[in-house]
């Protein structure tokens, strides 16, 4: 079984911090080239250095690409920056997301629509705009080729998917419509040889999380203590899962969402044994 990433070209968004600039790391580091996308320009630049310029002699596996993915047009420029780059790609790692809090009561509340559109509708316009140029560059196969995989997509969702609190009712709300998306997606995309799959995941020490723990000091301990395993998970960890998921290694698994959360997601919160 390889897990092996060298010489496939990822596209990873929400590459300038947390989980996302992780997995960004981790592929670089075992071989891939990588687009880094980020709204943040900035923090993508500190993090991944300038653009090498396109004349020079040196070569580099990584680029940066700044710009709104809500917009089609971006998703575009994405898209053709990634081809003038690399050429092909063979692998979207859709980790751009959002986590807000908001009163599940308040009907003029606007989060769950905010969230759709930055964790679900983001994903969804750049994994169709993704596999569709992986099914063209499928067409350009040779015939003893024609059954190879052509591509692989991981989407980065959240165990409130399935578990919540009433504050984060717009979050798991998009969490769910994510996890179904990628369902969908994985039956759409089969006949066409790209698979699609995503971690769902809870006590990793994601840049939300980090900010919450820098407000809120004590739920560390509420965390740990919510999670089987006792700690709270590095970003690192996803970063492993998102590879496994990216290679030939899990070649037969499509539709798959796969939980990474030390186990929290397995207890009961009430945590009495009431029937």
């Amino acid at each position: 079984m390889s897990l092996s990433i060298q010489g496939k070209t990822a596209i990873i968004t929400g590459a300038a911090n947390g989980v996302g600039l992780a997995i960004a790391r981790h592929f670089a580091a075992h071989g891939a080239n990588v687009i880094c996308a980020d709204r943040d320009e900035e923090k993508l630049i500190e993090e991944w250095g300038e653009n090498p310029d396109p004349d020079a002699e040196e070569t580099s596996s990584t680029r940066y690409f700044a710009g709104d993915l809500r917009e089609k047009l971006t998703i575009a420029n994405l898209l053709s920056a990634t081809i003038d780059a690399f050429d092909r790609v063979d692998i979207l790692i859709n980790a751009s997301r959002q986590v807000m809090t908001a009163d599940p009561l308040d009907s003029d509340d606007k989060t769950v629509q905010l969230l759709l559109d930055q964790n679900l509708m983001t994903s969804l316009r750049l994994s169709q705009a993704v596999a569709a140029r992986m099914i063209k560059q499928g067409e350009d196969l040779d015939a003893d080729e024609q059954d190879e995989p052509l591509g692989a997509i991981v989407n980065l969702s959240s165990i409130a998917g399935t578990r919540t609190q009433p504050g984060l009712m717009a979050f798991s709300i998009a969490s769910a419509a994510l996890d179904q998306m990628t369902r969908s997606l994985a039956v759409a995309l089969a006949p066409h040889r790209i698979r699609v799959n995503a971690v769902s995941f809870g006590s990793v020490m994601s840049a939300s999380l980090m900010d919450a723990l820098r407000e809120t000091p004590e739920r560390r301990v509420d965390v740990i203590e919510g999670t089987p395993m006792g700690r709270i998970a590095s970003a690192g960890e996803v970063a492993e899962a998102v590879q496994f998921l990216s290679s030939d290694g899990a070649g037969f698994m499509t539709g798959h969402v796969m939980v990474v959360d030390g186990g929290r997601s397995l207890c009961d919160v009430v945590g009495d044994p009431v029937h």
